[in-house]
Order: structure tokens, then C-alpha cells, then sequence
């Protein structure tokens, strides 16, 4: 499948970094370099805009590199860019760690799986079926 995309950066287009990656590496897009100081939350531009076809999404996630190095995470995770959006994609980054962290232009700071959205119509009724968990959540599925 091919996807229209406009790119008004001057780092590579989004790639999958090795055959089995389910996730194409974004990069930020900075006129300066970014702080973000601990706790502290921003939205990072990319210079991408995508075209994605009916029945798609794009999800953005965080990447486990820069989690675990330098406790940078995405906010609203996974972020869904929907198929009749056209604007330019953003992320929201936070950085979890105690120490401030820096943003350059160009840094991968996230990833871009796309993913087939099945649509269904909601069918209101009194009862559900009853199943062995039931009404166990959280953490609970009844198994020791």
C-alpha cells in the first residue's frame, strides 16, 4: 500500500528501521532546539502531512529507546490520525525523567504504525451474554 505524504522537513521520509519493525521512526522538525524540563509536556512538530485512504489510521506511539535513556514519552499514546485529517502531524512529548532533557531537529522521537479501523454499528440492548470472567477487569481474569 502507498500513502500520500507531503514532507516539508529536511530529514528523511518516516521508514521502518528493520524488516519486521511494525513502526515507522518520526522525526522532530525544530526551528531551535527544544527543553523540556521534568514533567514538562510539548507539542513537537514533524513538517509531515499525510493523505491516509477510508477504512485506515495512523497511530502515534512512543519509542522504548527514548523512554527508557531519557524518560521521553508520548502523551495521548497512542495518538490516532484519522483518515480525513490533513494537517500537519504533531507530538506530544513529556519528559518523565528528574533531569531536563533536549530535542533536536532531526531526533527520532517517535513512531507511525498504520492500521487497518473496522467500523460497527452499536446495537443497544437490556442484556450481554455471560461469560466465565464476567465482570472482572483490571488486572482480574480469575486465573491464579
Amino acid at each position: 500500500m502507498q500513502i500520500k505524504i507531503i514532507n516539508q522537513s529536511s530529514n528523511p521520509l518516516p521508514e521502518y528501521a528493520t524488516a519486521g519493525s511494525s513502526g515507522m521512526d518520526i522525526r522532530a522538525h525544530l526551528s531551535e532546539e527544544q527543553i523540556l524540563k521534568p514533567f514538562e509536556r510539548k507539542l513537537i512538530p514533524t513538517g509531515l502531512f499525510i493523505e491516509l485512504p477510508i477504512g485506515f489510521e495512523a497511530q502515534i506511539r512512543p519509542r522504548s529507546g527514548l523512554a527508557i535513556k531519557q524518560g521521553i514519552t508520548c502523551l495521548n499514546s497512542p495518538g490516532t490520525i484519522d483518515a480525513d485529517y490533513r494537517g500537519e502531524i504533531k507530538i506530544i512529548l513529556i519528559n518523565l525523567s528528574q533531569q531536563e532533557q533536549v530535542i533536536q531537529s532531526g531526533d527520532r522521537i517517535a513512531q507511525m504504525v498504520i492500521q487497518k479501523v473496522e467500523k460497527v454499528t452499536l446495537n443497544e440492548v437490556n442484556k450481554l451474554e455471560i461469560t466465565e470472567r464476567n465482570e472482572g477487569g483490571f488486572g482480574h481474569t480469575g486465573k491464579h
